[in-house]
């Protein structure tokens, strides 16, 4: 563990972590994958090839050094021995003096193992099949691995996720090929489903590993839903497409055509049809005439146009005679308020000095028992609120008044 102690941060040891002490663990398996891919393509290739060949023969596993040379023959005998000495210092080939024999180490048929199982896997979907495969053997010995469901889940994300943008793209030939990549895949996820069945029905699995199998299981029903939206999406395409003419042609035919030329091809089919600058003959007089009057005139209009707001200013004072009115309402307030609880002439209540103040008072008695005005505030609605009423005003009385010659011989009478 020390030798691994640069790679972290100062003050953590490599050895409290669980993830690092499952590797370690783990070392003398994975330095057989080290030693096979260790070096170039070449080499590694033939190192699996020895191996493989060795591994093959199950009714006899034991190899003498003549049988290798004839095995081998096929080989350069300088290279077969640089091999098998690699195969032997990596400890995949173990050498038996007693016997006088070669054999597999632990560690080389594990490898094996993996690598027939990876190898097998080719056309579908490699990772998926072969993470399935994983999770059923485990699942088999009645040993299955967190670690082995956690990929299985991710990849079924990922697919259904590539799934989905495909139908979001729109695109016809994405999304025929995306329905043929999942019907590829299909037996891969019917066979996770049988694992994930019988895993959930394990009462010994783990709470951690039974959400991984219901995570699963949600996966797989979510891509089983694709299956119709895919024929949908395809249905519903295909009534978009425009058929050329009384040839057959629709314009899907046409767009994969395309898409299987080259860029040579394209430019020789398309010959004179493109120019260096635009044509614009699509375009006629009055559509030309009226860009240019807005390329000319309006656009310059708006960019003319003053659409500043006007700078805050105080609001003016209120004028006097709003003020001078507002006290003869008061005044007639107090007037009023002061009458005695019987009639009283209409000429004792609004009778001021000037014609003006007379005749305001006059129009402020209509105010009086007005029940939209008495719930408001103020002196207006005090005036509606007072036990008042009008009466009579039939006639006209003369006045004996510098500015009001006559007046209604109304009068103002106590209201029940």
């Amino acid at each position: 563990m020390e030798s691994l102690a640069p790679f972290f941060q100062p003050g953590v040891d490599p050895a409290e972590l669980a993830t690092v002490n499952r590797l370690s663990a783990a070392w003398p398996y994975l330095s057989v994958f080290i030693t096979l891919f260790r070096g170039g393509d070449e080499e590694v290739l033939m190192r699996l090839l020895v191996l493989r060949e060795l591994g093959s023969r199950a009714d006899a596993p034991f190899w003498s050094p003549q049988e290798l040379a004839h095995r081998f023959s096929y080989l350069n005998a300088v290279k077969l021995d640089t091999i098998l000495k690699r195969l032997r210092e990596g400890g995949l080939l173990v050498w038996d003096s007693d016997a006088g024999v070669y054999q597999l180490s632990e560690g080389a048929r594990l490898a094996l193992a993996s690598l027939a199982t990876l190898i097998d896997f080719a056309g579908d979907d490699v990772e998926l099949g072969y993470l399935t495969s994983q999770v059923a053997a485990g699942q088999a010995v009645g040993q299955v691995s967190d670690e082995a469901l956690r990929h299985l889940l991710a990849r079924l994300n990922e697919l259904y996720s590539e799934f989905e943008d495909a139908l979001e793209s729109q695109s016809e030939f994405r999304i025929r090929a995306s329905q043929h990549r999942l019907e590829a895949v299909w037996r891969w996820v019917a066979k996770s489903t049988e694992v994930v069945r019988a895993l959930t029905a394990d009462d010994s699995l783990s709470l951690s590993m039974l959400n991984q199998a219901q995570a699963i299981a949600l996966a797989q029903s979510r891509m089983l839903a694709l299956a119709g939206t895919f024929e949908r999406r395809l249905a519903s395409l295909a009534a978009q497409r425009v058929h050329l003419g009384a040839s057959g042609l629709t314009s899907t035919d046409l767009a994969e055509f395309l898409r299987r030329q080259t860029s040579a091809s394209l430019s020789a089919l398309l010959g004179d049809c493109l120019w260096p600058h635009p044509e614009p003959a699509f375009l006629s007089t009055p559509e030309l005439a009226d860009v240019a009057e807005f390329e000319l005139l309006a656009r310059e209009r708006v960019r003319a146009a003053n659409a500043s707001l006007p700078a805050s200013a105080v609001a003016p004072p209120a004028e006097a005679p709003e003020l001078e009115r507002l006290l003869e309402a008061e005044a007639l307030f107090q007037t009023l308020s002061a009458l005695p609880q019987a009639v009283t002439p209409l000429a004792q209540a609004v009778l001021a000095d000037s014609y003006n103040e007379t005749a305001y008072r006059l129009s402020l008695l209509a105010l009086l028992g007005d029940p939209e005005t008495r719930d408001d505030a103020g002196v207006v609605a005090s005036l509606a609120r007072l036990p008042l009423q009008l009466g009579g005003g039939d006639g006209v009385i003369d006045i004996d008044h510098p500015f009001v010659a006559s007046l209604s011989d109304a009068r103002l009478e106590p209201r029940n």
